[in-house]
């Protein structure tokens, strides 16, 4: 089992920048690709971000490209999501997820474990 804990969300102004992290317990984070998706109120969770186990392949979904960046330090068992110019449009909950795919995964079910989430509200 592998337990999954977000921390960092907050408040933040238009424009301004927030950092979420997600450590992982129970075990090693090595062995399984890491994704990000969000679920703001009264929508579908969405996919954000992922990056394969080894860190060498990211891909994110295009209305944050450019602007938000997933990496992850295997040693602190720890994965980030690195979040600038912030828009309204990013309030949400935001849940790191596992997988044991060693590839690309951009859809929720390909996940195993998930976190509870972190909540991100972006004032304008």
């Amino acid at each position: 089992q592998v337990q999954l804990v977000e921390s960092g969300g907050g408040l933040v102004q238009a424009g301004g920048s927030l950092r979420v992290s997600c450590e992982a317990s129970g075990r090693t984070l090595s062995g399984y690709g890491m994704g990000w998706f969000r679920q703001a109120p009264g929508k579908e969770r969405e996919f954000v971000a992922t990056i394969t186990w080894s860190g060498s392949s990211t891909y994110y979904a295009d209305f944050v490209k450019g602007r938000f960046t997933i990496y992850r330090d295997n040693a602190k068992n720890t994965v980030y999501l690195q979040m600038n110019s912030l828009k309204p449009e990013d309030t949400a909950v935001y849940s790191c997820a596992a997988s044991h795919r060693q590839g690309i995964a951009t859809i929720a079910r390909m996940y195993e474990y998930w976190g509870q989430g972190t909540q991100v509200t972006v004032s304008s």
